[in-house]
C-alpha cells in the first residue's frame, strides 16, 4: 500500500479574517440602516446616497482607528509583560522555577520528570522567558505592523461592506424600490461572506453561511427598526 504523507493545514492568519469581520459586518449593517430609515423619509435618492457615502467615511475612520488603538495597545501590554517576567527571574528565580513545575504538572507531566525539564527551561534566559510569556499569560508577540494592517484592514472591509447595500441608490431614483434590491444584495452579501468565513476559518461553510445572515439580517432588521423610529 502506497504511503500518503499527511500534511496538516491551518490557516495562518486569524487575525486578519477577526478585522475583515468586524469591518464587514458594521459596513454591512450600518450603512443599510441608514439608508433604509432614510428612505421611508424622503423621496430622493440622491440625498440617501450623499449621506451613506458620509456615513460610510466617518464609519470607516472611526472602525480603522478603533482597530489601530487596539492593536497597539495589545503590542504595549505583550511588552509590558515582558519586562516584567524579565525581572521576576532575576530578582525571584525561586518562585518562578516553581511556576514552570506548576505549568508543567497541568500538562501531566511525570513527577519524577520535572526537576530536569524545570533546569533545562530555565537554563536559557530567553526560553525561559518565552515559556512564561506563552503557557503562563498566553502571550504571543504581536506582528510588529499589526496596528496599521488592522486598521487599513477594517478600514477598508467597511467601506466594501457600506458600499453593498448602498449602490441601488445609485442607479435608481425610487427610494422603496433601491431599498428591496438593498435587502436582497445584503443578504446575499452575508451569505456568501459567512461562506467564505467557514472555510478559511475551519468551520462548516453553509453552516457559517446561515449563521452570518441570520445574525447579520438580524441586526441589520434591527438597525432598520430604530432607524424608521427615529426617524
Amino acid at each position: 500500500m502506497p504511503h500518503t504523507e499527511h500534511v496538516e493545514k491551518h490557516f495562518e492568519a486569524p487575525d486578519v479574517i477577526r478585522d475583515i469581520v468586524i469591518g464587514l459586518t458594521d459596513g454591512l449593517t450600518v450603512p443599510f440602516a441608514l439608508a433604509a430609515g432614510l428612505s421611508g423619509t424622503v423621496t430622493n435618492t440622491s440625498l440617501v446616497v450623499i449621506a451613506g457615502l458620509a456615513e460610510i467615511a466617518a464609519g470607516s475612520i472611526a472602525m480603522g482607528l478603533g482597530g489601530y488603538l487596539a492593536a497597539r495597545s495589545e503590542r504595549e501590554h505583550y511588552f509590558s509583560e515582558l519586562e516584567r517576567e524579565k525581572r521576576e527571574i532575576v530578582e525571584l528565580p525561586h518562585r518562578e522555577r516553581e511556576e514552570v513545575a506548576e505549568i508543567l504538572r497541568e500538562f501531566g507531566m511525570p513527577e519524577e520528570n520535572i526537576p530536569s525539564t524545570v533546569d533545562a527551561i530555565c537554563k536559557d534566559p530567553n526560553r525561559w522567558i518565552h515559556f512564561m510569556m506563552k503557557f503562563e499569560l498566553g502571550l504571543v508577540e504581536p506582528e510588529p505592523k499589526r496596528a496599521r494592517n488592522s486598521s487599513l484592514t477594517i478600514g477598508l472591509s467597511y467601506i466594501a461592506g457600506g458600499l453593498i447595500p448602498l449602490a441601488p441608490y445609485m442607479f435608481t431614483d425610487h427610494a422603496q424600490t433601491a431599498l428591496l434590491v438593498s435587502v436582497i444584495l445584503t443578504l446575499i452579501a452575508l451569505f456568501v461572506f459567512g461562506l467564505v468565513k467557514g472555510k478559511f476559518s475551519g468551520t462548516r461553510p453553509f453552516k457559517s453561511a446561515w449563521q452570518t445572515t441570520l445574525v447579520g439580517g438580524l441586526a441589520a432588521g434591527a438597525a432598520y427598526l430604530v432607524a424608521r423610529w427615529i426617524a
